[in-house]
């Protein structure tokens, strides 16, 4: 039975019933007080049983999908006619502050995308049922940091219980607003687009970030982006049937997905994306895992195939169709503009988490866990990447420049050797031992610059590591020397653990003039303090969109 992730202890894994999640928030009722627990305990009974109902999450790519480069002004009008916006009057006007502009007038962006499981118009034929209204069933908030070159996309559980905040209705009115699951905040008003100003309402009620920006997929969006980058590769640990696709068929059905890598789209790639059964303990967590693998690949391909006009504007094509924006993003010139904003992103620097969750006890949804997502939302405010590196786009001081100098030199590193060709076959994974931000990148580029093959993969499970320690495995003693010669005074230890870890220490901080994350004597009032380190439950489960896509595409055990 899997254990709680983020929670001290263990407590039960999902239950069978985690499939019928609450069809409330509908026809003008409102969401969270609004809705009693008899009320939907009465809907459950009542609910007649569907045939082939396919419960498809639709996925929210158009973050990614948007970068539309060259077109001339009749491809301009084309995708402007395409593209619908929500009501502005909806957000909320209690909102919190917009992100500061750095020194150098950078700013991060904050983007909801929405994977909207609407059965209107088309999407009823890919959906498969006969549920009206909308769900969002995948919901990632994309933190862009003002460097514009990391990204980070985390992913909430549709089933947690959160507050809900007053969402204005299609009739012009107000909900009164209350705890209820999250995805019942896009269906309050019952409507088939769906209420995307709620959920973005409530994303700022919870994490207490500013959205910029939000972008809804619906089915028919997600299939035909799929299509026009000529499908994704993605990866299955086991063979997927059409009793997995929907249990109500009661028995194994025919062969949908194969085991193994595989490029699908279209109505496969439906399939891949909202499946949670027939893998791991069948609940949302191996799902958004999946979600995760997928938009990793797509990104990948994207980068790959560069952003020619040819490859590029079919899928503006596509996406546009089925998309709907805030008013800040309502024309292709300004989806232009934030796409072009995102091409300096590296596939490795564009990380995928979930938010810490733990199962509940009295049901079979979710809680967020705190203190550690709120540590995850400071994070993301103060612009800091989840291993700790400052990204406001901030440049360092030219050469010359006439900063005060210290009364005392720190020892400095001494300049990292130049490196032969066999040192890229050493794979080396960096923690921070301290709570230094940004130290861990720091030996990461230091690796990277004497030709290793090195990954900055989060904080250590300690931040009271004094000297830096290279840990290897069986057989990597030799090339765990060559690495442990970049950090003059590190320790060599054997682990049981496969491969070579660096965890870089107090030594390799003071070495670097970066203390040991204190706050700097002298600095300016008003300075906001570091963020406190992730937990390893955040950043060991990270996905960067290079990683291996066979990897972390599950959770839990059976099926």
């Amino acid at each position: 039975m899997p254990t709680t992730e983020g929670a001290t202890g263990s407590v039960p894994g999902p239950r069978s019933s985690g499939r019928a999640e609450a069809r409330r928030a509908a026809q003008g009722k409102g969401g969270g007080a609004d809705a009693t627990a008899g009320g939907r305990a009465a809907a459950r009974k009542n609910a007649k049983p569907k045939k082939n109902v396919k419960k498809i999450v639709a996925w929210s790519a158009a973050g990614v999908l948007v970068l539309i480069a060259g077109a001339g002004g009749a491809i301009y009008f084309k995708l402007n006619a395409n593209i619908k916006s929500f009501d502005a009057d909806a957000i909320a006007t209690d909102r919190p502050p917009e992100a500061k502009a750095d020194a150098d007038g950078n700013k991060p962006v904050n983007v909801l995308l929405i994977g909207s499981d609407s059965r209107g118009g088309n999407n009823s034929d890919l959906g498969g049922g006969e549920d009206g209204g909308a769900r969002s069933d995948t919901t990632i908030l994309l933190h862009v940091y003002a460097d514009h070159k990391h990204a980070v996309g985390i992913s909430i559980p549709r089933n947690a219980i959160v507050p809900i905040p007053s969402c204005k209705l299609p009739n012009g009115k107000w909900t009164k607003g209350g705890n209820d699951l999250f995805n019942a905040a896009f269906s309050v008003g019952g409507s088939d687009s769906g209420n995307p100003a709620c959920t973005q309402n409530t994303i700022e009620k919870v994490t207490g970030i500013r959205v910029d920006h939000t972008m809804v997929v619906d089915f028919n969006g997600f299939a035909a982006m799929t299509k026009a980058v000529n499908g994704v590769d993605i990866c299955l640990p086991k063979p997927i049937y059409e009793g997995d696709i929907n249990p109500n068929l009661h028995k194994k059905g025919n062969l949908v997905l194969p085991q193994g890598k595989q490029t699908v789209e279209g109505q496969q790639a439906l399939d891949y994306v909202r499946l949670r059964h027939g893998i791991g303990d069948g609940s949302d967590i191996g799902r958004m895992k999946r979600q995760q693998a997928f938009m990793s690949s797509l990104a990948t391909k994207m980068k790959k195939d560069g952003l020619s006009p040819t490859n590029l504007l079919p899928l503006a094509d596509a996406a546009t169709k089925s998309l709907t924006v805030d008013p800040g993003l309502d024309s292709a010139d300004k989806l232009l503009s934030f796409g072009l904003s995102l091409k300096n992103i590296d596939m490795h620097d564009l990380k995928f988490v979930t938010a810490p969750w733990r199962y509940r006890t009295q049901d079979a949804n979710i809680d967020l866990v705190q203190p550690d997502a709120n540590k995850l939302w400071e994070t993301l405010k103060a612009d800091q990447t989840i291993d700790g590196q400052n990204a406001t786009g901030q440049q360092p001081d030219a050469p010359g420049s006439t900063s005060a100098a210290p009364s005392q030199a720190a020892p400095s590193t001494p300049p990292a050797p130049a490196g032969d060709a066999t040192n890229s076959s050493i794979k080396v994974a960096v923690y921070n031992g301290t709570t230094a931000n940004g130290l861990a990148g720091k030996a990461t580029e230091q690796l990277k610059a004497a030709k290793f093959t090195a990954t900055t993969a989060g904080q250590a499970a300690s931040t009271k590591q004094k000297t830096t320690t290279v840990e290897y495995g069986s057989s990597q003693k030799a090339n765990a020397e060559k690495v442990a010669a970049l950090f003059p005074g590190a320790t060599l230890e054997p682990s049981s653990a496969r491969g070579i870890s660096v965890i870089v220490g107090q030594d390799f901080a003071a070495a670097n003039g970066m203390g040991s994350g204190t706050p700097t004597a002298g600095a300016a009032p008003g300075t906001p303090t570091a963020p406190q380190p992730l937990p390893t439950t955040v950043t060991n489960d990270a996905r960067s969109a290079d990683d291996d896509i066979c990897a972390n595409t599950t959770y839990g055990s059976g099926g």
